[in-house]
């Protein structure tokens, strides 16, 4: 882990082959398998192979073992190498890219917690709107019982991770330094609140300091880590979309946010969704729909607000489409406007008054003001109107009004069943 920098292929290839002593052995003598030489010069970008190891060479002889394993005592980090009863093995799809080892800080068990884990990742210059996403990102997965991962930067980052503290549940922070290096420095509370009830992650030896290039390199950790990744907010050029090319490469499940077309902090989700390489998801419910297990991690499905009026039946509804907004109409011409007998009018028109929905006036009837009190009835008087009192003749309208909305009456109406004509009569 001294010897190399994070995420060398090439190293990882020659542990995974030779072993760590074999690979400590040959760079200490400054010579690699014969075999391991000719792998190397078939693939597809041969790399300085002498260069390499001289590199290697001089670390190694630079490195204190023994002193970096004291110092992460002392500071209450652990060190967990592959096979251990910590190590998360879903790293090992990293493949060559595998962590040689990790050093965790924290009372959580890595490898518990990412059982069910979700990466949620973003911008650090985050808007107001991302920020407050990503909280309710991080409240939601972790009162579901799902760990939040991420970086633990600004912005999204931090907001996820505040979130999931919030709900008392683990989370997960990947660092691109040593453990015993806070960055960035103003996260020493929200750092040592994870330590607390969740771990710090970083494949960085203790008192390395981060660099542009580690960043990028540790992101594949979160996506590894994780089952699937949400990027709440990036732009084009967001580190964020890193992480999401990992996990794309890793064949796990990415979703993305959208936010405003005027944004440019989300033009990054909106690349990413245009090109359906992710999922558009809103709430940490349809988050867990996507990684969770089929069958069982629905998300509540979304309905439209209920009104009143949708218990309505469908003559109930054609006869109150047509009464007029203004003025007044009387049966016959409300029958005609709505296609139906003046029976089954004159049934709705009872119903729809008992209901509240309509009432009398001088020029016959017409809508009831909103904001008028009336009396809640049943649902099943909504749907199934009741016929008017026996003392109410609704056959006796009055002169129709002559009203702008009615003017489509006065053309002529044809004979109803009953013999009767229609309100021009």
């Amino acid at each position: 882990m001294r010897a190399a920098d994070v995420g060398d292929t090439i190293m990882g290839r020659l542990v995974a082959q030779y072993g760590a002593v074999g690979t400590a052995q040959a760079i200490r003598a400054r010579t690699l398998p014969g075999d391991f030489t000719v792998q190397e010069a078939r693939q597809e970008r041969p790399t300085n192979l002498t260069a390499r190891l001289n590199a290697w060479h001089a670390r190694l002889a630079a490195a204190n073992p023994a002193a970096d394993l004291e110092t992460g005592e002392k500071t209450g980090a652990r060190l967990v190498i592959p096979g251990s009863p910590e190590w998360p093995t879903q790293l090992d799809h990293l493949g060559p890219s595998r962590p040689l080892g990790l050093w965790l800080h924290g009372t959580a068990d890595l490898r518990f917690s990412c059982l069910k884990s979700v990466a949620v990742v973003g911008a650090r210059s985050a808007t107001a709107y991302g920020v407050h996403i990503a909280a309710e990102f991080g409240v939601g997965l972790s009162e579901s019982g799902w760990t939040v991962v991420s970086g633990g930067a600004y912005g999204v980052d931090a907001a996820a991770h505040r979130g999931a503290l919030v709900a008392d549940s683990p989370t997960v922070v990947v660092l691109a330094c040593g453990v015993d290096f806070c960055y960035p420095t103003s996260h020493d509370t929200l750092f040592a609140a994870v330590k607390d009830q969740g771990v710090v992650v970083s494949e960085c030896p203790p008192g390395v300091h981060p660099t542009r290039a580690r960043f990028l390199i540790r992101n594949r950790l979160i996506a590894a880590l994780s089952r699937g990744t949400v990027v709440v907010e990036a732009a084009l050029r967001s580190g964020a979309l890193n992480t999401a090319a990992h996990t794309l490469t890793l064949h796990r499940h990415l979703a993305a946010v959208p936010g405003p077309v005027t944004s440019r902090m989300s033009a990054g989700c909106h690349r990413l969704l245009r090109e359906r390489k992710a999922v558009c998801v809103t709430s940490a419910e349809e988050m867990i729909e996507l990684v969770g297990v089929i069958g069982d991690d629905l998300a509540p499905q979304i309905r439209a607000p209920a009104v009143p009026r949708d218990r309505l039946n469908e003559s109930a509804r054609r006869v109150l489409d047509a009464i007029p907004k203004r003025g007044g109409a009387g049966p016959a011409s409300i029958a005609v406007a709505a296609g139906l007998g003046l029976d089954a009018t004159l049934s709705a028109l009872g119903g729809l008054a008992a209901a509240g929905y309509i009432e009398r006036s001088p020029d016959g009837w017409r809508l009831r003001k909103q904001g008028s009190a009336y009396r809640k009835v049943s649902e099943a008087t909504v749907l199934e109107p009741p016929r008017l009192a026996e003392d109410a003749d609704p056959t006796q309208e009055p002169p129709f009004p002559d009203d702008d909305d009615l003017a489509r009456h006065e053309d002529g109406l044809p004979a109803l069943a009953d013999g009767s004509q229609g309100a021009g009569a």
